[in-house]
């Protein structure tokens, strides 16, 4: 767990970092969002332990990063947005490197490298030099040296950029498997990556956090009210009343009708303690009417977004 509470950072008479105060859990991928010049880089360089604070904590497992550093950034692997990698070195050379700087032992690190290899899937370039590999297998091998020695936290910034999207999709699978044993933090500014992998999202804007939660509870308070979009064949007006009478379902209304293709929008209460997804299906499969298209209308996180930022 990482405990960041009333963050400052003065440079000169700029204060980059103003009083940010969040927690990282334990197998939690967070995401860390903000524009550009809004200190989401000398926030993360304070964590990481690479820059002092001019006041405020970091404290990584308990241990504060600046009285303890040794024991907290033992619990932290880096991958920043360029990753430190030598370029004349083999895959293989470079990671046996990293071990040697992170204290892993002679008798563990063979098998320890196989692992991590295997988790990243570079095994078929181990023994390439990293100067002829592909952006996508560099970045690759940026993850494994922050896996290397077996973090609990690992910080990601910027882990896709410049990747094709294969290589995204590849990337965020590994990040969701690395989720099961570490807590992650990832920066980036390709907001559906972190959509697709954060269980919470911080937005911090002009220095100051301005929304900590889940991406679905930031959507909620952001429209007012949850929204589903429906598309279906049936009997339009029967369909409406039977969801209507559904527990949860505050309003329903038609939006577009094309032949016996019906679509309509159901705004859901917010505090409505059951799934009225679940609900609905069965209620459309009990009578016979079959659903063509079910999603939500509720704000991306892009949306979401350029709406707390442009408040700021």
């Amino acid at each position: 767990m990482i405990e960041i509470n009333n963050l400052v950072k003065h440079y000169g008479d700029k204060k980059a970092v103003n009083g940010i105060s969040f927690t990282v859990n334990d197998d939690e991928v967070l995401g860390f969002l903000g524009p550009n010049g809004a200190g989401k880089s000398t926030t993360m360089n304070i964590i990481t332990g690479y820059l002092s604070s001019t006041s405020g904590t970091v404290k990584v497992n308990g241990h504060d990063i600046l009285e303890e550093p040794e024991l907290a950034k033992r619990d932290i692997g880096y991958l920043p947005e360029l990753p430190p990698l030598y370029l004349d070195m083999t895959v293989l050379e470079y990671l046996n490197f990293i071990c040697d700087v992170k204290g892993v032992k002679k008798s563990e690190r063979k098998e320890h490298l196989a692992k991590v290899i295997s988790m990243v899937k570079i095994t078929d370039v181990a023994d390439r030099l990293i100067g002829n590999l592909s952006k996508g297998y560099k970045q690759r091998v940026g993850i494994a040296q922050a896996i290397v020695g077996d973090p609990k936290i690992l910080i990601l910034d910027e882990p896709t950029v410049g990747l094709d999207p294969n290589q995204i999709l590849e990337i965020r699978k590994l990040i969701k498997t690395l989720a099961k044993s570490h807590s992650v933090i990832i920066s980036s500014h390709i907001l559906s990556e972190i959509q697709a992998v954060a269980d919470r999202v911080v937005i911090i804007n002009k220095g100051k956090v301005a929304a900590i939660d889940t991406i679905s509870d930031l959507s909620k308070r952001l429209s007012g009210s949850s929204k589903l979009l429906l598309s279906f064949k049936g009997p339009v007006k029967e369909v409406c009343s039977k969801i209507h009478s559904v527990p949860g379902v505050v309003n329903v209304s038609q939006r577009i009708s094309d032949g016996d293709i019906h679509e309509i929008e159901l705004t859901i209460d917010n505090n409505s303690a059951s799934d009225v997804r679940a609900s609905i299906f069965f209620a459309m499969a009990k009578s016979g009417w079959p659903i063509l298209e079910f999603r939500s209308l509720d704000p991306s996180l892009e949306e979401i977004f350029l709406s707390i930022t442009s408040k700021g």
